[in-house]
């Protein structure tokens, strides 16, 4: 039996998650260039919402009760956790967009997805990370985490690496020193408009199979 094409199922919604949240970040920058991408591939009934970790000033995690726990076994006490995972709930599938701090995923991250469980779980979920060169060290730990929840990730995860950029001769391009302050510039932008296209648009297709 054939399935039937996307554009004629009800309508979805796909977050794209911006992962960072320090002040000077760019990673709303980031954000909005996916989506911008993402929209010439979208269809009617697909809508693509930017959902911002840091608008909710979510604290160091404290629940007494495991986000698995919930509601099964009794709720949130606290009005944060539930307007996250309210939110992260409200849509049928995600794009997390995510800095490389030390290798790794930034604290903010993981503490956002430490609130959440039965949100999001069995949900299709692609990665976007960007960093020196790509934030794969980020990706790599996002996938684990994630699949560990139960999400589902797509195959292909886009990798933004800065242009000119050369961290073992600590080569600072202005690309990342832009970054650094809070600026995604021009050059770095167009960069990635064109080059990581078609890998973008691949991740998202496989996404939108997953929501069939």
């Amino acid at each position: 039996m054939s399935q039937a094409p996307i554009d004629a199922l009800a309508p979805k919604k796909v977050g794209i998650i911006i992962g960072s949240t320090r002040p000077n970040r760019i990673g709303d920058q980031v954000a909005s260039l996916i989506q911008s991408t993402l929209t010439e591939a979208s269809t009617p009934n697909l809508t693509l919402s930017l959902i911002d970790i840091a608008s909710f000033n979510l604290p160091l995690f404290n629940e007494t009760i495991l986000p698995a726990m919930v509601p099964a076994q009794g709720e949130f006490a606290h009005s944060h956790s539930k307007a996250w995972n309210a939110e992260i709930a409200s849509y049928d599938a995600y794009v997390f967009v995510t800095a490389e701090w030390n290798f790794g995923l930034p604290g903010g991250t993981k503490n956002a997805i430490d609130y959440l469980y039965h949100a999001w779980i069995g949900k299709p979920i692609m990665i976007v990370s960007y960093g020196i060169v790509g934030g794969m060290g980020a990706s790599d730990a996002l996938k684990k985490t994630l699949e560990g929840m139960h999400l589902r990730v797509v195959e292909t995860r886009v990798a933004l690496t800065f242009p000119d950029a050369d961290p073992e001769n600590h080569n600072m391009s202005p690309g990342l020193i832009g970054a650094i302050g809070g600026k995604l510039i021009e050059e770095v932008k167009e960069k990635w408009r064109v080059d990581s296209k078609d890998e973008l648009l691949k991740g998202f297709g496989e996404l939108k199979e997953m929501l069939v």
